[in-house]
């Protein structure tokens, strides 16, 4: 077998023993997913997954920022250029490079999760290598025509209670419409994802801003008119199911300018003449504004900031956005937030959650924050710290100040449909060894461990996002 039972678990056995205990009782309780990429068009349509490079590897680019960093091209990989073409390539060859490449992923969650993926799911019990890529090329490609392994019941298989996709304003969401017109009792929910509208560096903002337009009737050449007409989609949205909204934005920058100031500021960014300054400025008041809004219509915020975009300009230009080379940056929330705070931050109407990929801040100001202000949450371990040892670093910089309800639980963050349960068991895993080592330590009685390690499995989550 690839996966030891007891993977991620304290090496002292009493210790080990605890966690033990604890995971039984949370192993197989349903996946609550608030927040990822996965596409709902494959739940919407149902067909089976091409092959396994289309499953495993185009989507997921955990997998293709390592290779690409070792000199393989994304075009031998079969991802698509910015034009929506692909490099005519063979995906068994895909494959082949990927098995070829694994033992890259030596020591990193991606392998844990593809190992994971493999055993439990195609019955594939030894490690990935050359010798054995196109044998297993051949299982898996085999058990995707199968109905076990489309979409919908890969989402059954898994215990999947709720998964959330991250879409446009202006998306029309004909896929998630399509899911609940199918009889499908899956929950596939949208989350209203403003950044397309909110940042002006955002390709195609003014275009986005008139389709915005065009949509609700309203007019966005005015301040009052670009909010009513967010007021409208988010509207929309939340008829279609959802429960939560997302920004990531460079910073975390908010402000709270007066009506006058922020309908000024809005003309200059809409004159497309902007300067950066003036850019971050607007990005600041809308969060401000998304704030208020979700006071209004009950909807969770959520904020992601910190990531350098598309840092890799020359990937950028030919094969477009999220393409592995999104790189974290130093952020600061304390004065950043400020402004909000002052405005919506004791407003137990709002639900805020924060995430970040400088991990410098969880015990300095992020869980000083959370532990203060009722309308604040932590979010889990993001991104580049989705991992065990960002797990249990969050865990022990947080808990002291925020405590445990002050956080939200686990979301897996992924495109990968495939890599849901893996992430989620390996969150599973490591809160269930931290929980033991209070216990052992005499820090936590051992009835309170159980209780914890079931809300921060699905109560906690279910109450943030209320789901």
């Amino acid at each position: 077998m690839i996966l030891d039972e007891n993977r991620l678990f304290p090496a002292d056995s009493e210790t080990r023993s605890v966690a033990v205990k604890l995971y039984e009782t949370v192993r197989d309780l349903p996946i609550i997913s608030p927040h990822g990429h996965t596409d709902p068009r494959w739940f919407a349509e149902n067909e089976a997954f091409a092959n396994p490079a289309a499953l495993l590897i185009q989507p997921d680019h955990y997998i293709f920022r390592m290779l690409y960093s070792q000199g393989i091209s994304l075009e031998s990989l079969g991802i698509p250029s910015l034009d929506g073409v692909a490099a005519s390539v063979d995906p068994k060859e895909v494959w082949r490079i990927f098995a070829k490449n694994y033992y890259l992923f030596r020591g990193t969650p991606t392998r844990l999760w593809l190992d994971y993926s493999l055993e439990n799911q195609f019955g594939l019990t030894k490690r990935l290598s050359s010798e054995n890529a196109d044998e297993y090329y051949e299982v898996i490609a085999k058990k995707l025509q199968t109905p076990e392994f489309r979409p919908r019941a890969l989402y059954e298989q898994f215990n999947i209670e709720v998964l959330s996709t991250t879409d446009s304003p202006i998306d029309t969401l004909e896929y998630h419409k399509a899911i609940r017109e199918s009889g499908w009792r899956g929950r596939v929910l949208p989350t209203f994802r403003p950044d397309s509208l909110i940042d002006a560096d955002h390709t195609g903002f003014l275009d986005n801003i008139q389709k915005l337009g065009q949509i609700t009737g309203e007019d966005v050449g005015t301040w009052q008119g670009y909010l009513n007409a967010l007021r409208n989609r988010r509207a929309f949205f939340k008829s279609m199911g959802a429960t939560a909204t997302d920004q990531g934005h460079p910073t975390a920058m908010t402000a709270d300018l007066d009506p006058h100031a922020a309908s000024a500021l809005y003309g200059r960014i809409l004159s497309g003449r902007s300067v950066p300054e003036e850019q971050e400025l607007f990005r600041a008041q809308m969060l401000t504004e998304m704030a208020g809004m979700s006071v209004e219509d009950g909807l969770t915020m959520q904020l992601h900031p910190g990531s350098v975009r598309n840092h890799n300009r020359q990937l950028y230009e030919k094969f477009g956005r999220d393409k592995g080379a999104d790189i974290p940056s130093p952020t600061e929330y304390v004065r950043a937030l400020q402004p909000l705070l002052n405005r919506y931050g004791n407003d137990q109407r709002l639900t805020f959650i924060l995430f970040t990929l400088d991990e410098t801040t969880f015990s300095r100001e992020l869980a000083p924050l959370a532990g203060h202000y009722p309308a604040l949450k932590l979010g889990p371990p993001w991104w580049f710290h989705d991992s065990p040892e960002g797990m249990m670093r969050f865990r022990e910089q947080a808990t002291e100040t925020a405590g445990f309800y002050n956080t939200v639980g686990f979301n897996d963050d992924t495109r990968a449909l495939l890599s849901i349960p893996s992430r989620h068991d390996v969150a599973r895993r490591i809160d269930c060894a931290f929980l033991a080592r209070l216990v052992a330590e005499h820090r936590l009685d051992e009835d309170e461990a159980f209780e914890v390690i079931q809300d921060l499995t699905v109560n906690l989550v279910r109450k943030a996002y209320k789901l």
